[in-house]
């Protein structure tokens, strides 16, 4: 009896232990396989008011877009490593095209040397045999090396001079600088081209902006843009409202009637009004900047959702229905456009004052096929000036580069371009410092050291 018991006993300790080795195996399987997916499978969650940590849409599509495999390589000493890991495996998470590795030059000389290191810290991008460098170990930097590697030539957006235009090399509120910049980061050349030394556009310009030129064109100039657009040219055309003074310092003292007359063959008319916004000073701006908040379903402004855009000094424009032109960006319907005003003085009468919406961008096409020309007009002057396109906060970053893309065929690269840092630095008071100080040092652990007196005098 004792020995059927014992045996009995024995055999329920090796189904236990034989229980006890699969549940193990199981528990190890599953954890395994977790693992494994998590691996396959990176998420994160950014918490940040601006997602400061989450890839811009325009870095997402350019890489999930990759046709071959791109090689990112980030040299540093070792122990550096860490600064650029967290952004560079957001890269590699995104596409199994994109591969990542960190070189140290000191340990790894040779493979430093092959790979193209120049400098600490530096990033470069290899796709099959070009290879491009990052600006900067940023976003911005590394997502336009990657679109550089992948390009097989350089457009050139070529802009208009020689009538008062905004220029390429001012650095002061009302100049082009900062689009330049902007377009040479993103993979462009830029040039500037004279109308009135030879009534033709060249033929590397993928694109002319003529951006609040002063005086109006000469006829010839205007007949040499209209055979560009014609023969599959782009023109971006942004005129403001004839103030008859130089109010803001780029708007025309006369109606340029030439290009005015160019932009009414292809369906926009200028109508040569004043737009007010009073929504503008919610945001800090003088009525004088309209804010376009309404977007048509085109892949200019497609990505840009719920961010405005401003457009100081602007005049509203028509476009003609039965032709290719079509609005784009329109203001909300608060705003208002009074006539042309005497002398840059604004008063507005409710009498006579239009009342919005009113359309500030139009965009259309001439013809068809491969020689299909673009053209994009704009009521305002200085809507992509220095001074407007640096302010983080609104899209005319975003909306010009997109514009340029959509000009030059470059679709594919309209997007939301990466986020600028952003500064959350909190401006205390001498007084609020004291306030702080003395409430989080102070108050609080004195307020628990006299709760847990009274709970021990409690207890006793």
């Amino acid at each position: 009896m004792a020995d059927t018991k014992s045996s009995t006993l024995k055999a329920k300790r090796t189904q236990y232990g034989a229980y006890l080795m699969l549940y193990t195996l199981i528990v190890l399987a599953v954890l395994v396989v977790l693992n494994w997916l998590a691996n396959q499978n990176n998420k994160s969650f950014d918490t940040t008011s601006n997602k400061q940590f989450t890839l811009s849409d325009q870095t997402i599509k350019t890489v999930k877009n990759l046709k071959n495999n791109v090689y990112v390589t980030y040299f540093d000493r070792a122990s550096r490593f860490s600064t650029a890991r967290d952004l560079l495996d957001r890269y590699a998470n995104l596409s199994h095209k994109l591969q990542v590795a960190y070189v140290d030059p000191e340990k790894q000389p040779d493979v430093a040397q092959a790979d193209g290191f120049r400098t600490e810290g530096g990033i470069v991008v290899r796709n099959g045999v070009k290879t491009e460098e990052s600006a900067s170990a940023t976003e911005e930097g590394i997502t336009n090396a990657i679109i550089r590697s992948t390009k097989t030539g350089q457009k050139t957006v070529c802009f208009a001079s020689g009538s008062g235009e905004a220029a390429l090399d001012d650095q002061d509120s009302g100049g082009a600088s900062f689009a330049k910049e902007q377009l040479e980061k993103n993979t462009y050349k830029t040039s500037t081209i004279s109308l009135l030394e030879k009534q033709q556009v060249p033929a590397e310009c993928a694109a002319v902006i003529i951006a609040g030129p002063k005086k109006d064109y000469f006829e010839a100039a205007v007949t040499a843009l209209k055979s560009y657009v014609d023969g599959g040219g782009h023109v971006m055309l942004s005129l403001g409202p004839a103030l008859g003074s130089s109010r803001g310092g780029a708007n025309q003292s006369e109606p340029p009637t030439n290009l005015m007359k160019m932009a009414a063959d292809w369906g926009v008319t200028f109508d040569n009004d004043l737009v007010l916004d009073p929504q503008s000073r919610l945001v800090g701006f003088d009525a004088s900047v309209s804010l376009g908040i309404t977007y048509e379903s085109q892949p200019i402004v497609r990505d840009l959702g719920r961010i405005a855009t401003m457009f100081p000094l602007s005049q509203s424009l028509t476009v003609a229905s039965g032709k290719s032109a079509e609005k784009l960006i329109s203001t909300s319907d608060s705003a208002v456009s009074i006539p042309k005003p005497v002398g840059g003085t604004v008063s507005v009468d409710p009498s006579t004052a239009k009342k919005g919406p009113f359309v500030l961008v139009a965009v259309g096409t001439v013809g068809t096929g491969a020689k299909q020309g673009r053209f994009m007009v704009v009521g305002s002057s200085v809507w992509l000036a220095n001074q407007a396109l640096s302010i983080q906060q609104l899209g005319n970053r975003d909306l010009f580069l997109n514009a340029v893309n959509w000009l030059s065929a470059d679709e594919d690269l309209i997007s939301i371009r990466p986020k600028d840092p952003e500064d959350r630095r909190i401006s205390m008071t001498n007084n609020q410092m004291r306030i702080l100080f003395f409430s989080t040092v102070v108050f609080l652990p004195l307020l628990a050291i006299i709760s847990g007196v009274a709970v021990w005098a409690k207890r006793r």
